[in-house]
């Protein structure tokens, strides 16, 4: 027996949601009301001190930076690229925010955000945005806003409100427009707020290709606005662009690619998955039919369910495909960006798999304490970022409102947690920008305030601590409140310009009219956490220690590319007689070029080839694996431990990986500060962490200078000024090219940015204590550790030598990178080493095509950013 109810296109959607109030199911013990109550408080003070130091420190900017406690405004701080067209000057967080304001019954201040939206915020700028990141977050914040300010003026406050919200969503919405104007419909993927699209003068109109659910996930925010407002020229052209998505999805598999052409609709990357580059789309085609009631998104997105179950969905796995050859994994790692898939299967009534996948990325949480940007299929870390995205709360809430089960609760719990112990900094909460490590990113985007809190909020709420029904509207991609009651809202709607479906019967099987009963999917009480334990089994005994592999029949090159070191003669020559020529760079890093023809012979050419190609394999796998970098983190008042500089390792002195407990100490500067002679204030230095300029001599000899001085430790700060590790590759210090082994305690090194941030606070309190470490030390327990599941092993003292000891100009200190992609490689990955023949070809363009795909696909992910 089904529950639920037949009901026709012309019917609220709402009727979809129903499942939400199914059958609660106890599958552990339920959480007292005093509980959540706490959690729901403890939510409530977390989301002020994020907004609060965003309006003390940041406002009017358009996000926080939260290690350094100043405002993020673009052209005043180092471009980050891509991530930064979601900054236009219009205060972004704040907009962001303010429907959260208004859910979490801060209506004093939710009217006092309005009020500073209306009178500072200002959208004529002469600035190019992203057309995504600007809709999801600006253009439905202010929607968002604009629902809230209505709801709150018909219970009797805000009569002040005239619609001045709505009025700036419809500004900025014609702003928008211009981007739409392509052949296909497919938007640009930025726009100029002032000028619109008008070619390389307004930075725009140059772009070719936009990603799936960059031109896929517009119809809510326009649907709404044409509704508000009346005008339908919004919702269609939305339409339109979903219209020409669905036309060239691949008709055999029924997916779609990853990245369109705007103008030919070609597809530019064919992998599929439910990730970074394809989401939203996805999802628009859902929420678009439960808000529109338009029986075409429901059959579309049934479609492409039916397909992703069968191709994508590997449960728990969800794993990209191509879409001409799906039976064909396209990678075997996962991106963070899915986990909002569990909580739109919910939506979808398909359960079990919800279940399962989520249980997945609930341990792999666990084993890292956040989910890592990207992680593989045995649930190691692939990309170590994490920018406190929201999606795996937003799916643990959905999959407690469908089933009750307390488990989920507990699931909430472990992320408040997580979020307390190791993001929260003194000015807010800081991204990660190694899970592994714990460092910290100078970053705060404001999805975190937008979705993070509300969707933890909701979790553990009681219905009378709300202050309207939620059910009555629907959350965009960025959680932003949109009525139900839209959906009957005259828009004068045009037909579609394209509309494939013309003279098609639709497929009655594509449809599922009825709502899920949570107590016929589940029977047995005990069913979830039946689906639950054989998934945390599995990711528990996830982490063998890989082995090193050797190709058979090889034979062994007389170099080694591992023992490689660029200020050895006899490497040097040995490279000259195999071909090999050696250029150094500017910034430290060497390029090799081997030309076979200048070989002294046929089998040292044949050498050579096989060096480079060991060479580039040790960089491909370096790149992946992402060697974790150390931590430098300040434990003394007033930061406790939430502040986590991420630093660069030495190949010499004390091996912090190895160490259990690090090194603590404080601070002080060293005199001289570049450490090049015998420290004047050897009294001083004695005992304590010296702190040291790069430049001037070898960081072997600065090592050594301070040991004698009576230093536990050393920190090299970066003498270039605007360096940082958000931006430029992290750096290994190589030794001087004599014996080390005299040198024993640790030496880390920091880009000038973070070396800035210690400094700052050396100046402000004093006596600065921090810890050397291989990770940060948890903040507020006993520091137990659970097991590290990285992709690398303990040891790296094999894999780190393919970077010159010496700067052959300056004759200055040297580094190895060791993490970035782009930038752990020794051999020049913008020119492929030239060699003559075909031998060893195909396997190295194999090892450089896997790199730029790896590249490519994590550059999409911070251009989607959701």
């Amino acid at each position: 027996m089904k529950v639920g109810m037949l009901y026709s296109a012309t019917m609220l959607p709402a009727f979809l949601l129903l499942f939400f109030m199914g059958t609660s199911i106890r599958l552990s013990e339920t959480m007292s009301r005093d509980e959540k109550s706490k959690l729901r408080n403890q939510v409530l003070e977390m989301f002020d001190h994020a907004y609060q130091n965003y309006m003390d420190h940041a406002y009017p900017a358009d996000e926080l930076m939260p290690l350094t406690c100043r405002g993020r405004v673009r052209g005043l701080e180092p471009s980050r690229g891509d991530i930064d067209d979601a900054l236009g000057k219009f205060s972004l967080t704040l907009i962001d925010t303010l429907d959260t304001l208004a859910l979490l019954n801060k209506t004093v201040e939710f009217e006092a955000a309005v009020r500073r939206v209306v009178k500072d915020v200002r959208l004529d700028n002469d600035i190019v945005v992203s057309v995504f990141e600007t809709n999801i977050r600006v253009l439905g914040g202010l929607l968002g806003g604009h629902s809230m300010a209505v709801m709150l003026k018909e219970s009797g406050r805000m009569l002040w409100y005239q619609n001045e919200l709505l009025h700036m969503a419809k500004d900025l919405g014609l702003r928008l427009l211009p981007a739409f104007n392509t052949s296909s419909g497919l938007p640009y993927p930025r726009v100029n707020l002032r000028y619109g699209v008008r070619g390389p003068e307004t930075r725009t109109g140059t772009e070719t290709d936009t990603c799936t659910a960059c031109a896929g996930t517009i119809i809510l925010e326009f649907a709404a606005l044409s509704r508000f407002t009346g005008d339908p020229t919004f919702e269609a052209h939305a339409r339109r662009a979903l219209d020409f998505l669905w036309e060239k999805r691949q008709r055999n598999s029924n997916l779609v690619g990853t990245t369109i052409n705007i103008h030919s609709g070609e597809w530019v990357r064919r992998d599929s998955g439910v990730g970074a580059g394809i989401d939203s789309y996805y999802e628009y085609l859902m929420k678009a039919y439960i808000l529109l009631g338009d029986d075409q998104f429901l059959q579309r997105f049934n479609t492409h369910y039916a397909s992703i179950m069968k191709y994508i969905s590997q449960p728990p796995l969800l794993l990209d495909v191509h879409i001409h050859k799906p039976l064909l994994p396209a990678r075997t790692w996962m991106d963070s960006l899915l986990a909002f898939f569990p909580g739109l299967q919910v939506l979808k009534g398909d359960i079990r798999p919800a279940i399962e996948t989520h249980e997945m990325l609930y341990q792999v949480t666990k084993k890292h304490n956040f989910l890592p940007e990207a992680f593989t299929t045995d649930f190691r870390v692939h990309w170590a970022q994490h920018p406190l995205r929201p999606e795996f709360a937003e799916s643990t809430y959905f999959l407690y409102k469908a089933t009750r089960d307390p488990y989920y609760l507990e699931v909430g719990r472990t992320v408040l947690e997580n979020l307390n112990r190791f993001a929260r900094v003194p000015c807010g909460f800081a991204a990660m920008k190694d899970v592994r490590t714990g460092s910290h990113e100078d970053r705060m985007d404001s999805f975190f305030l937008a979705e993070m809190f509300k969707y933890l909020f909701l979790l553990f709420a009681e219905e009378e601590d709300l202050p309207f029904n939620v059910e009555d509207y629907i959350f965009t991609t960025e959680a932003h409140l949109l009525p139900l009651s839209l959906s009957t809202a005259s828009n004068s709607q045009a037909p579609s310009v394209v509309n494939n479906m013309a003279g098609e019967e639709l497929d009655d099987s594509n449809f599922e009219w009825t709502c899920p009963n949570t107590r016929l999917l589940f029977p047995d009480p005990a069913f979830p956490r039946n689906l639950r334990e054989p998934i945390r089994s599995a990711v528990d005994k996830s982490c063998p220690r890989p082995t090193t592999h050797r190709e058979p029949g090889m034979g062994r090159p007389p170099l080694r590319a591992q023992d490689f070191m660029a200020n050895n003669p006899e490497h040097l020559e040995l490279l000259r007689r195999m071909g090999v020529s050696l250029i150094h760079l500017k910034d430290g890093r060497v390029q090799l070029v081997q030309h076979a023809t200048q070989a002294v012979s046929a089998v040292a050419a044949e050498d050579g080839m096989r060096f480079m190609q060991e060479m580039m394999e040790l960089s491909s796998q370096q790149q992946k694996e992402q060697l974790p970098p150390r931590a430098v983190q300040i434990v003394s008042h007033p930061f406790f431990g939430r502040v986590v500089l991420t630093a660069g390792p030495a190949q010499f002195g004390l091996d912090l990986y190895k160490s259990s407990s690090g090194v603590r100490g404080f601070v002080t500067v060293a005199e001289p500060y570049n450490g090049c002679t015998e420290l004047s204030n050897s009294e001083i230095v004695a005992g304590r962490i010296a702190l040291l300029q790069r430049g001037q001599c070898m960081f072997a000899e600065k090592a050594r200078h301070i040991q004698k001085a009576g230093a536990i430790g050393g920190i090299v700060i970066d003498d270039n000024e605007g360096s940082s590790s958000d931006t430029a590759p992290l750096f290994q210090m190589a030794g001087d090219g004599r014996n080390t082994d005299d040198v024993s305690l640790p030496l880390l090194f920091l880009f000038h940015k973070e070396g800035n941030i210690l400094l700052e606070a050396l100046k402000e309190y004093k006596e600065v204590e921090v810890l050397l470490s291989d990770k940060a030390r948890d903040r507020g327990t006993d520091g137990a550790e659970e097991e590290d599941c990285s992709t690398e092993e303990k040891d790296h003292s094999s894999s780190t030598s393919s970077e010159p000891a010496e700067d052959a100009v300056a004759g200055q200190d040297s580094v190895q990178p060791v993490e970035g992609l782009g930038s752990y490689i020794s051999v020049d990955v913008g020119e492929e080493p030239a060699v003559d023949g075909d031998s060893g070809s195909q396997s190295m363009d194999s090892l450089m095509a896997d790199w730029q795909e790896d590249l490519e696909a994590f550059k999409q992910m911070e251009k989607d950013e959701l």
